[in-house]
């Protein structure tokens, strides 16, 4: 059999830009849809370069246990030492936040202060003992700033927790994070691909939490960039960084913890003090504002995962 790119994931919209780059480039490719399936561990995998693009967000598509069934495959592969871009340690990161903040602490890159915590009772006792407002709960396993709530005061925090509207995260963690209140009115995230910085993309921050940069996004989604009114609010502008240094650390804890591509997000509060917040190994792209630069990372993926395929 011709070895070929294997692409891992949950979600049609979301790879749809990629395998049209690599039908452009006339290179081979499967899609490996994970949302039900089995592995016979006593086979053998095909050869080819294995992409892992699942999500920490597919329990909202339907598909509570794909991230699961993904990790099982990528052990498989990873045993019989086949090439992928985004193994186990990726697919960790992507389901926990937790584990993305000790990893980036651990070179020296500046998160918010976060506790976390299972249960109504614990939520709110870790709340108090941060002493810190305001703060936001977020769920530790999510994608899109799914769960992100923020809060003024304790007994607001308090009272949610304590009501029905309250929503836990799929994996039973709730995070309590202090809110990085940023008065440029923008979050930062730097694209990379083969664990090197590729871009930045400014996105305007100023009607919610939820900032999905993918083209495929529903409506509702605060962020999510479709039709007239993403061309013409432009919420998604590639930019210029000047945190040159955060990027070196970024090219740092992307190589230590077996990265190859990801979007890492972060804010600057009033004092100039940068927190990074988020990475995400199943990084969308924004169309829109990638036109306007003429620069697109589907395409520079596409051949990397050409050239990878060439040294199998």
């Amino acid at each position: 059999m011709n070895k070929k790119i294997y692409i891992i994931h949950e979600n049609e919209e979301w790879t749809v830009h990629l395998t049209k780059r690599l039908e452009e480039l006339g290179l081979p490719y499967e899609s490996w849809h994970l949302h039900e399936g089995s592995i016979n561990l006593l086979e053998v995998p095909p050869e080819g370069v294995f992409y892992n693009r699942m999500s920490a967000s597919s329990h909202t598509r339907g598909h509570r246990f794909a991230p699961e069934l993904a990790g099982a495959v990528i052990d498989w592969l990873e045993f019989h030492g086949r090439k992928i871009l985004n193994g186990s340690n990726a697919l960790r990161l992507e389901l926990s936040k937790v584990k993305q903040y000790t990893a980036l602490e651990k070179v020296g890159v500046r998160t918010p202060k976060t506790a976390a915590a299972v249960g109504k009772v614990a939520i709110t006792r870790a709340a108090k003992k941060l002493e810190i407002l305001p703060l936001i709960l977020k769920h530790n396993r999510a994608g899109k700033g799914l769960g992100v709530q923020l809060f003024q005061t304790m007994e607001t925090l308090e009272a949610y927790v304590d009501s029905t509207t309250f929503e836990d995260s799929v994996d039973g963690i709730t995070l309590i994070q202090e809110y990085i209140d940023s008065p440029e009115g923008f979050i930062t995230r730097a694209e990379f691909i083969n664990g090197k910085y590729l871009y930045s993309v400014r996105v305007n921050t100023a009607d919610g939490f939820e900032l999905c940069p993918a083209d495929g996004c529903q409506i509702s989604d605060a962020f999510c960039p479709l039709g007239e009114t993403a061309a013409t609010s432009m919420k998604f502008q590639i930019v210029d960084n000047p945190h040159t240094g955060l990027i070196a650390k970024y090219e740092q804890f992307l190589k230590e913890n077996k990265v190859d591509v990801a979007g890492i997000e972060f804010i600057t509060d009033k004092e100039g003090n940068v927190f990074t917040y988020d990475v995400n190994t199943n990084t969308n792209y924004n169309s829109d504002a990638e036109a306007k630069e003429g620069i697109f990372a589907m395409l520079e993926l596409a051949k990397h995962l050409g050239k990878e395929l060439e040294q199998v």
